[in-house]
């Protein structure tokens, strides 16, 4: 008997144990903001022995379809205005790749009233290393972002401030500028314009850590061909007088649809897959707002829950197995309320 409860206050900030697939169905409709997980990867690691466990089956076909059944309760308890993000690994089967995410992806276009606004892709920076003769490694995953509606909540102003602040911490300790100064020291530019030009690059280098500008460019004579015609005229003749001349860039940051991030342990937990904490505080600041409720159906080593917890996000969690919801229970423990955001350069 299919069991509907009138509302999630039974299960707010909770992880509960067990088949997701059933869990799920004890949810209210239309009683979530956001649903973002990453499913067991098809035959991938084996979590549990249990056989409901989603990954096991034999062929890709089987995965599919039980993903699929899963993902029509996720559009079901999701809000109109709410998302759901899934994140989804490929498989190699004989030296070939099966291309698993992008079947998931196309199935559930066939079959649900749902819109893919995004693939974002995952570059990660720290990937397993691996020597293959044969191909390169695999290095990057995608997060599916669907929506039920074209009324979605989608914070971009307030995404773009995180995108800001974090790029404003992570930036003054990289070497911005460094390989201008390179450059410029392996240019045919007499003394005195190495000098003009270092300087120059140490004031328009401080702007960008300022925030004043979002980047910049420069062009040395001899090294960099001249620009010709129209507005370039005008940096044709810096290069020619001054032997360079340097383009700063106004204007916001662009966010594209690449989040590069390292692959993360936690310490005392034993899930072998844990996607990163700063990948899921950029959309949960994307696509929630505070006390929004977010569901993650495998909630694994509870990376969305602690997310979520800092970030003043209401969530529920599910997973079969039992040690990791014991785990993940313990991580929360020590987690509080902080507005503490990763950081990471992207």
């Amino acid at each position: 008997m299919k069991l509907i409860m009138e509302t999630t206050d039974n299960f707010t900030n909770k992880i509960l144990c067990g088949d997701s697939l059933e869990l799920i169905k004890i949810l209210p409709d239309e009683s979530v903001n956001l649903i973002i997980t990453s499913p067991p990867y098809f035959q991938q690691r084996e979590y549990t022995k249990d056989d409901k466990e989603i990954g096991n089956e034999k062929e890709v076909s089987e995965y599919i379809d039980k993903l699929s059944e899963l993902f029509h309760e996720c559009v079901r308890v999701t809000k109109k205005n709410g998302s759901i993000v899934f994140n989804i690994g490929d498989k190699y089967l004989e030296s070939s790749l099966l291309l698993v995410p992008f079947r998931f992806a196309l199935n559930i276009l066939n079959k649900e009233s749902v819109k893919l606004v995004n693939n974002i892709t995952w570059a990660k920076l720290n990937p397993t290393p691996r020597q293959f003769k044969g191909r390169l490694v695999s290095s990057t995953e995608p997060f599916f972002h669907f929506v039920k509606s074209d009324d979605y909540y989608y914070n971009l102003d307030e995404f773009m401030k995180f995108l800001k602040t974090t790029r404003k911490k992570t930036i003054r300790g990289n070497g911005i500028g460094k390989k201008y100064f390179e450059l410029i020291e392996k240019s045919n530019l007499t003394d005195t314009q190495k000098l003009m030009a270092k300087k120059d690059l140490n004031q328009v280098i401080v702007e960008v850590k300022n925030g004043k500008i979002s980047g910049f460019r420069m062009k040395i004579n001899g090294i960099h061909s001249l620009p010709f015609g129209g507005q370039e005229g005008g940096r044709k003749t810096q290069m020619l007088t001054k032997g360079f001349t340097i383009i700063k860039i106004n204007g916001e940051f662009l966010k594209r649809d690449i989040i590069e991030s390292p692959v993360e342990s936690v310490k005392g937990s034993g899930h072998p897959a844990i996607y990163p904490e700063f990948i899921i505080q950029q959309l949960l600041i994307l696509l929630t707002k505070e006390n929004d409720i977010v569901l993650d159906p495998f909630i694994g080593s509870g990376t969305t829950a602690v997310a979520c917890k800092k970030l003043g996000r209401n969530y529920i969690g599910f997973d079969i197995n039992r040690q990791y919801c014991d785990d993940a229970n313990e991580r929360l423990k020590i987690i509080k309320k902080e507005n503490c955001l990763m950081e990471w350069i992207i």
